[in-house]
């Protein structure tokens, strides 16, 4: 089965701030995240360091073929860094450029990044704090994007807050490649917002021909239930019927994740459940995000035993 990962990150350090709280890399995988020390990291990942290199050690081990990173404003921007990445393994991982879109001179920045060589930018757009996704600036730069046929990544606030901004998006740049993240936000049962099915106009967008949803973050969505995740696999199912599975993608979110959870859970309870054919597996944890993604030079990873087995 070809397993790829449709949302991930990296970085070297964090060192930031947002809205005025420290981000900052201290020791044994933590970080002082906006004003308290949280396990950013599994705890022997003690020098803070989330390479492409470890990343592809656990890459290997899970046999996930490929990988898309995006980026955060809650990481710091890491474009030198994931410059060297592309240009080191380009047939494992598309990383994707950010500007800081929330400085006037964004669009010179963004487009230094494309003439860099990223093949995709993402936009972190519950972070925009009051800018508009159809500002006149944003507009400028999706525009540019379409032409130049650079993919855009973008995870959307909680609800369906920002699905009539993107859909005008949509309408205005139809041939722009569009994932949209952490399956709409999905609600979890103990979520007080659950019976506010709002997550599924997310969902809706990817009826349009050039926008796909991926499920980066899932399991950090539903962590209070913890594995094998029943209500994930239902809210796949919800958006499956929603849009169709080959519609739908598999991300993890890697690394924030796995400090609850090996790397390979991360979508082994869908290969696991009994609720889903084997097609719909087969499209959902690789086969649309190979095609959507364009990776072309796959490599074979055979499944290597454990000791313990």
């Amino acid at each position: 089965m070809i397993i790829i990962d449709a949302h991930s990150h990296l970085w070297l350090k964090q060192d930031t701030a947002w809205n005025g709280k420290e981000i900052r890399t201290t020791t044994n995988g933590r970080s002082i995240f906006l004003g308290e020390e949280v396990q950013m990291l599994p705890p022997f990942m003690i020098d803070g360091v989330n390479s492409a290199e470890v990343f592809l050690s656990n890459m290997n081990y899970a046999q996930v073929q490929a990988a898309v990173v995006v980026q955060e404003f809650i990481d710091g921007l890491q474009n030198d860094y994931l410059a060297k990445v592309n240009s080191q393994y380009p047939d494992r991982l598309l990383a994707c450029g950010m500007a800081n879109y929330l400085e006037p001179g964004f669009l010179a920045q963004a487009e230094a990044l494309m003439a860099q060589g990223f093949k995709g930018l993402a936009i972190p757009g519950h972070r925009l704090l009051g800018k508009r996704l159809t500002d006149d600036d944003m507009m400028q730069l999706f525009h540019m994007m379409e032409a130049k046929d650079i993919l855009l990544s973008i995870t959307l606030a909680d609800g369906d807050e920002q699905v009539a901004e993107l859909r005008e998006v949509i309408s205005e740049c139809p041939k722009l490649r569009i994932a949209i993240g952490h399956l709409g936000m999905a609600n979890p049962p103990q979520s007080p917002c659950w019976e506010n099915r709002s997550w599924q106009d997310q969902i809706k967008l990817a009826r349009h021909e050039n926008v796909m949803i991926e499920s980066g973050g899932i399991t950090w969505l539903y962590n209070s239930e913890f594995y094998p995740y029943p209500s994930a696999i239902r809210a796949i199912r919800e958006a499956a019927e929603l849009v169709g599975m080959e519609k739908l993608m598999w991300g993890s979110d890697y690394p924030r994740t796995i400090t609850a959870i090996t790397y390979r859970m991360s979508y082994d309870f869908v290969v696991k459940s009994t609720e889903l054919s084997e097609r719909e597996k087969q499209l959902f944890l690789g086969e649309n995000a190979q095609k959507f993604y364009r990776f072309e030079n796959l490599i074979d990873l055979p499944y290597i035993k454990n000791m313990s087995e």
